[in-house]
């Protein structure tokens, strides 16, 4: 690869300074020995990486293993840190390429607000219909723990700070003493990371796991929000020359963690019920903090100043809820009101806070706390319209605003907690609790239209239903949560629960059962306007057989006149979740990707026909075989007018340290979400076309023969599923402390159904086979083209213009350029039937061959990459470190799975093994 194609000289100092500066701290921490071990390596495996050597190849990995326990261990910490310090620099590169665009007034990067406003002005979009767009949309991103975030938060702290002292240096005012003393503080705090235990002692527990979430809140998104709703305000009303847009609070966020039991038995409705209050003060004690310091800023005396009228008013009112406090800030602050206005305020909210520590529920007794984040926002708005009154335009748009928006955006809960499910929980608890009610006596022989007819019926009767009945542990802990819902929506907030997720939907009867349910614990009941639920439920369909039989199930449900009525009370908005990790496990990448859009084609239809909304939740992880990639480019690429100003995405584990731990970047990923959403839905104000159907048919029959050659693979090839658990490291991620989450269904069961989606791609990509993201890609385009130039043509035009065919061969292109066969076929010499895993090894390196020259041919390139060089050279240096890592790795497994050795002998080699998986998952940048 020309590297001079990439414009990063810069990038490649930083790189090499903070290079250098480990080794600096490597040489004075851990000793030469140790220094010249990481040196040996790196710099023979480079030589290997510009050719090939054989004798130099046995040689390192001869001197593998001769390295004792301990060093291995310094070793595989070296290349870990190394590549943290990589991902900073890259990180900051892109950072300030994205600020110069600004200084030179080109703010138009493709996924700016300015450059997407272009855009959609180019098309004809007037102010007035902007505002309209503006409107609808709800970017929503919603964090889950699996797979969990693999870096303690320690060491996220310690790379901020590492990240903000590297920031430093790029002050082109700085002298040349002063630059010594930043890169002292920088190595300084290099070796803090470098001195900082990066694995866990214990799996973490829930708790922590949501303490983990809020980290990112602390840290970034609450500067984040407020900054990327500023630039969406200045670059709309810059574009359309139009001062009069608004931007409203447009992003919301949701949560997994605390509310996801399918799988994870330690996700308790006690557990729920502290994860929901922690949230909230997490969020009252930043707006506080802010409500604090304009209380310092707002020293604005009305002898100078004209206070509105309402204003004044509204000082009264508090005087009579606080006529202890009225004493005191009447004599503090005569002439004040803004610093009277912002006491009471946050006395109000003091009170609240007390009550959510207290565990109380919201009502009058309790003094005169701000009930819901309703009335703390007409007080801001209060403020806010007082000063525009007296010309204080600045600080009622910036200030503010922010606080504003940030209540408008976050409430009185933080972020809405979804609750999780597997649908035959709820099947068994609708049968246990309602056995002694007629029509329940047999529920579990009943058929399906059977079911149905019980349970609408039993919703039409009024009230409770069940007695006492004796219940298993697992159906008296499901009916503790619905209890716990109900609570919690008096303590916290109504606002504070999202949907609650049905896993593993198949049937209508699996969403009335938890209809049902949550009718017995008050939760769904008769008001004069009809029958209504305060809990909405998401089906979440995940197999490729669910997608198929999406349809059929969505139309039972939605043609039920019970749940059509349910449906009416929530504003006739449904949601519906695709599952993007069991689809692509289940059926392979092309298989799962056409499946899941055309289930939102066909979604998109249903709502049409019956005049509804249906929302959809993206089910997303961070790597291609979980439906990860590029965010702007894959809100493109859904399907033309299903999106209609509303997504819902998934942000999991590793994915929430790369996009929110620096302020920088969650402004960045904010900016492309909520810019892509908008792109996305410009038909909600402008006719959009189709996709063409000749594209439409191609891709069905690309898709089925991937999906053929694929379970052709992992069902149809004896012996495969041992090779899978024998030719990575599946079995040693289970001992990583990474997740309160267990890595199977059941731990003895060897079978693909047992096995979760996460550990299955995240065991494929350690040992470089990166499998999930792209077999089958190659036999389906080869068999589909053959030697027709004309097919072949059509391929490209489908790739040139297809955002959606373009951003699925993209994604897949940056997995293989992950994969390395050479390895791979190291991982392949574990299996114990040495001669069945070769074969298996051929099979699917012949299909990385036919992928690899198929798809260079559709996107007539000569390289993976080809047209994002920056990526392809991020990749191709961390490549190079990464195959040392891979080769202990290799040393590591042989070791540990040494059947002969003493219990003890191999026990020592797994705390280095343990490492090693976490090294090379921050080399690729993800866990799964």
């Amino acid at each position: 690869m020309d590297n001079t194609a990439v414009k990063d000289k810069a990038l490649r100092a930083r790189v090499k300074l903070l290079g250098n500066l480990l080794g600096d701290i490597l040489r004075e921490q851990a000793g030469t020995r140790v220094f010249n071990a990481v040196e040996q390596l790196r710099q023979g495996y480079i030589r290997l990486h510009k050719r090939e050597d054989s004798r130099l190849r046995l040689r390192l990995a001869r001197f593998i293993d001769t390295l004792p326990q301990d060093d291995l261990v310094l070793v595989i910490r070296a290349f870990n840190t190394y590549f943290s310090l990589a991902n900073i620099a890259e990180e900051e590169f892109q950072h300030i390429q994205r600020r110069r665009f600004l200084q030179k007034g080109e703010g138009r990067w493709p996924g700016s607000f300015e450059h997407t406003l272009r855009e959609l002005q180019d098309q004809g979009v007037h102010p007035g219909q902007l505002q309209f767009l503006l409107d609808q949309l709800r970017y929503i991103p919603v964090f889950t723990a699996h797979p969990t975030e693999a870096k303690r938060r320690t060491v996220l702290h310690g790379l901020r700070r590492i990240f903000l002292t590297s920031k430093a240096l790029d002050d082109p005012n700085l002298g040349d003493e002063e630059e010594r003393e930043v890169i002292a503080r920088l190595k300084a705090q290099i070796q803090v990371l470098w001195e900082t235990e990066e694995v866990r002692a214990n799996r973490p527990q829930v708790q922590d796991e949501v303490e983990n979430g809020l980290f990112y809140f602390r840290d970034s998104l609450f500067e984040a929000v407020p900054h990327t709703y500023r630039a969406a305000r200045r670059d709309a009303r810059k574009v359309f020359a139009n001062t009069d847009i608004e931007i409203p609070a447009f992003i919301r966020f949701g949560s997994w963690i605390g509310g996801d039991r399918d799988g994870n038995p330690n996700v308790t409705a006690a557990i729920t019920g502290w994860a929901l209050r922690t949230q909230s003060i997490e969020v009252l004690r930043e707006y506080q903090r802010r409500l604090g310091e304009l209380y310092q800023l707002l020293g604005h005396s009305s002898r100078f100043c004209h206070i509105s009228p309402t204003l004044l008013a509204s000082l009264e009112r508090d005087a009579d809820d606080f006529p202890e406090l009225a004493e005191w800030v009447d004599q503090r602050f005569p002439s004040e009101p803004y610093r009277r206005k912002l006491r009471y305020m946050l006395t109000r909210l003091d009170l609240r806070l007390r009550q959510l520590e207290n565990g109380q529920t919201i009502n009058d007794s309790l003094g005169p706390a701000y009930r819901d984040a309703q009335e703390f926002l007409a007080d801001l708005q209060l403020v806010r319209e007082s000063l525009r009154g007296h010309n204080d335009l600045y600080i009622a748009d910036t200030e503010l605003q922010d606080l504003i928006w940030l209540t408008e955006t976050f409430g009185f809960y933080l972020a809405k907690l979804d609750i999780r499910q597997e649908s035959t929980v709820h099947t068994q608890t609708v049968a246990e609790l309602f056995a002694g009610v007629a029509g329940f006596e047999d529920y579990l022989r009943l058929g399906e239209e059977a079911r149905l007819l019980v349970l609408a019926d039993a919703l039409r009767r009024p009230g409770p239903m069940a007695g006492t009945p004796d219940l298993s542990p697992l159906a008296a802990e499901t009916c503790a949560m619905f209890r716990c819902i109900a609570q919690l929506r008096r303590e916290v907030s109504p606002d504070g629960f999202g949907n609650y997720v049905i896993s593993m939907t198949h049937e209508a009867s699996h969403v009335l059962e938890v209809m049902l349910l949550a009718k017995e614990f008050g939760l769904a009941g008769w008001s004069r306007e009809g029958l209504y639920s305060e809990i909405a439920i998401t089906p979440l369909f995940e197999t490729i057989h669910d997608l198929e039989r999406m349809e059929t199930v969505m139309s039972t449900l939605l043609d039920n006149p019970i749940y059509g009525e349910i449906l009416r009370s929530q504003g006739d908005t449904q949601e519906v979740m695709l599952g993007y990790s069991d689809s692509c496990k289940d059926g392979g990448i092309l298989a799962s990707s056409w499946s899941l859009y055309q289930a939102q084609l066909r979604l998109a239809a249903l709502a049409e026909k019956r005049r509804i909304h249906i929302r959809i939740f993206h089910g997303r992880g961070g790597s291609v075989g979980r439906g990860g990639g590029p965010t702007y480019e894959a809100i493109l690429a859904q399907p033309p007018d299903t999106v209609r100003g509303q997504i819902k995405v998934t942000e999991q584990g590793e994915v929430l340290s790369f996009k929110y731990a620096n302020l920088e970047t969650a402004v960045y990923e904010l900016t492309v979400g909520a810019a892509g959403l908008m792109k996305a839905s410009i038909g909600l104000v402008r006719p959009v076309p189709a996709d063409q159907p000749d594209h439409l048919s191609i891709m069905t029959e690309l898709a089925d023969t991937g999906e053929q050659v694929y379970r052709a693979l992992t069902e149809g090839t004896p012996g495969f599923m041992d090779y899978f658990y024998e030719a990575t490291p599946l079995n040693e991620i289970a001992h990583m402390n990474i997740g309160s989450r267990p890595s199977h269904r059941s731990r003895s069961d060897r079978s693909m159904s047992s096995i979760r989606a996460i550990p299955w791609v995240f065991a494929w990509a350690q040992s470089r086979h990166v499998l999930p993201a792209w077999y089958g890609l190659g036999s389906a385009l080869q068999q589909w083209r053959g030697e027709d130039p004309q097919r072949l043509q059509k391929l490209r035009e489908m790739y040139r213009h297809w955002p959606f065919f373009r951003a699925l061969l993209g994604n897949i292109a940056m997995a293989m350029a992950k994969a390395d066969m050479a390895i791979a076929e190291e991982y392949a010499g574990l299996a114990h039937d040495h001669t069945q895993a070769m074969e298996i090894f051929q099979i699917i390196r012949a299909e990385f061959q036919r992928s690899l020259y198929e798809i260079l041919a559709v996107a007539d390139a000569e390289q993976l990459l080809e047209d994002n060089p920056t990526l392809a050279f991020s990749l191709q240096r961390r490549n190079v470190y990464m195959e040392p890592l891979n080769h202990i790795q290799l040393a590591l497994l042989r070791r540990y799975r040494n059947e002969d050795a003493a219990p003890e002998y191999r026990e020592i080699w797994l705390d280095p093994l343990l490492r090693s998986i976490n090294a090379i998952a921050a080399g690729q940048r993800n866990t799964g």
